[in-house]
Parts: structure tokens; sequence; C-alpha cells
């Protein structure tokens, strides 16, 4: 039997409380909501999918405040204190978002596309959506002024700092603002890892269902899993060197909201191979990771990455 130290063995317990309560809110919503006749990308499913991302936020509350009776605000980093990091968050996706787009173009089968209406978008939404929304959709294209490329970046600059970002804040309090802490006596990557893997098995049912994946819901589960132990320490470097969970939703929403512009110029490929959540996206993150970790240890003032705690 291992014995932990006191104050991580308290650690262990509220992450555990943590992850349990947000697990079965979350789970047993999504399967009444499936189970009811709930059916992807309709309006039931956005409400149901809004709601699902804010209850890691509401059961970190129900946990620090409620349960151990601790304060919110400096424990989670709750800080509207600007700092560059938070422009990092912001724009960070948007270069991910670019990167993936040349990546994707040098798969097999897959090529650059200036003509929307031929895009991996308008492929994914042919079998997801009626014959005439499909025909307003390209008709709405059509009459953009520019590119939408261009208008969806500056829609997804928007949205990151504001709706995305507050969506984002849903998810990120829980993660990156209690269980990153709880979990913070492992070192960042260990912590970072572990998160991220609660962090993707906690989609499992909406993945299931559509989300993301829509043609391999069932391979798409550990392709989520994939991109969010990918993420979590881009996410959890940019919440410790804010010093704020609020610089973690801006680069949630950010990344949310610039995650589908590759396959707006993208032509070919599946579900798991192109843009920001497929095969091509894991390379970038993957190269983002490698230079969290050499900015870090060589160019950083203050490290974070080595070291026995990461807060």
């Amino acid at each position: 039997m291992v014995n932990f130290p006191k104050g991580m063995k308290r650690s262990i317990k509220k992450a555990a409380l943590f992850i349990l309560l947000t697990f079965f809110l979350s789970w047993v919503m999504a399967i009444l909501f499936f189970g009811s006749g709930g059916r992807a990308y309709t309006a039931g499913w956005l409400v149901m999918t809004v709601t699902y991302m804010f209850i890691p936020a509401a059961m970190a509350v129900v946990v620090q405040k409620f349960v151990y009776k601790e304060p919110l605000k400096q424990p989670l980093g709750i800080s509207f204190k600007l700092n560059r990091w938070f422009f990092v968050a912001w724009l960070l996706p948007v270069a991910i978002a670019f990167a993936s787009v040349g990546i994707s173009s040098v798969f097999p089968g897959v090529e650059f596309s200036a003509q929307p209406e031929g895009s991996r978008v308008f492929e994914h939404f042919r079998t997801l959506v009626p014959a005439e929304r499909l025909q307003e959709m390209e008709s709405q294209t059509a009459s953009l002024p520019v590119h939408p490329f261009w208008f969806g970046l500056l829609m997804g600059l928007i949205a990151g700092v504001t709706i995305n970002a507050v969506a984002g804040f849903g998810e990120e309090l829980g993660w990156r603002g209690l269980l990153q802490r709880e979990f913070g006596f492992m070192g960042f990557w260990k912590s970072s890892i572990v998160v991220g893997l609660i962090w993707g098995i906690w989609h499992a049912p909406i993945i299931l269902h559509g989300h993301n994946y829509p043609y391999h819901p069932v391979a798409g589960i550990f392709m989520m899993t994939a991109l969010t132990l990918l993420l979590a320490p881009i996410f959890s470097y940019v919440r410790l060197k804010s010093e704020s969970v609020i610089a973690a939703a801006i680069i949630h929403g950010s990344f949310n909201a610039t995650a589908g512009l590759p396959l707006v110029v993208i032509k070919g490929g599946s579900d798991l191979t192109v843009g920001v959540t497929g095969l091509a996206g894991f390379v970038v993150l993957g190269i983002v990771n490698v230079a969290i970790l050499v900015y870090d240890r060589n160019f950083a003032k203050v490290p974070v990455t080595t070291g026995p705690n990461c807060f």
C-alpha cells in the first residue's frame, strides 16, 4: 500500500471527487439526451453540448467552495490581469490552423482548394444537413465579399475572445483551474498528461454520437483523447505563464473557433487525417509541444516545465 504525504493525499481525494461528479453529471446528461432521441447538429444538440461544457466549472465551484470551503479566485487562477500570454492564447490557435493547412496538403489524396464548394467542409456537410440547407449555405458563401476562409478567420478571432472564451471557461475552470492545481505535485508534463487523458475520455459520449469525427465515431474517441493529450501541455503552459485560467479559457475558445478553418481550403482526406483535429493537426501540436520544451528550458526567465511542482 502506498503512503502518500498528507497534502498529496488530500489533493488526490479532491481531484477524484471533482472527476467523479463531472463525469457522472456529464455522461448522465448525454445518455438521457441521446436515449430520448436527441441527434447531433440540432438545436437540442447545441443546448446540450454548451451545458456539457459548463459542468466542469460548476463542479469545480462545488468541490472548491462548498465541499472543501476554500476560496475560488486565487487558487483557481481567476484573474483578468492582462499580460502577453493572453495574446499568445488568442493568436496561437490561428498559427496552428494555418500550419495544419500546410501539413494536410502533403497527405496522399489531399490538395489545396481555392473553391469552398469543393472543400472538405462542404463534403462534411453534404451528409449532415438537408439538401436545401446545403444549397442555402453555398449561396451564402458565394455572396461573401471575401473568401470564406478569411471571413471565418475574422469571426473566429472575435468569437475566440468573447462567446467561445466564455464557453471555454466552462471547461477550463475545472481542467486547468482545479484539476491541474491538485495534480501539480506530479510536475508539469505528468500532470498535463493525466489531465489531458481525463479531459479526452470525458468527451466520449458526444464523440460517439458525431462530434468532431462523425464518420469514425469509435476511432474518434481515441483521436479526441490523443488531441487533448497534445493540447493539455499547451493550455497548461499558457495558464501557468499568464497566471490566469482566463487565458486558458481564451486559448480554448480561440482553438474551438479556428480549428475548422483548414477544412475550408482543403479537398480530400478524412476526419481522421486532415485539419487541426486530424493527424495533420497532431503533427503541428507535437511541434508546438517541443517548442514549449525548448523555450521553457532555454529562454524562459521562470521555467515551469521543470521542478517538482507546477504551481
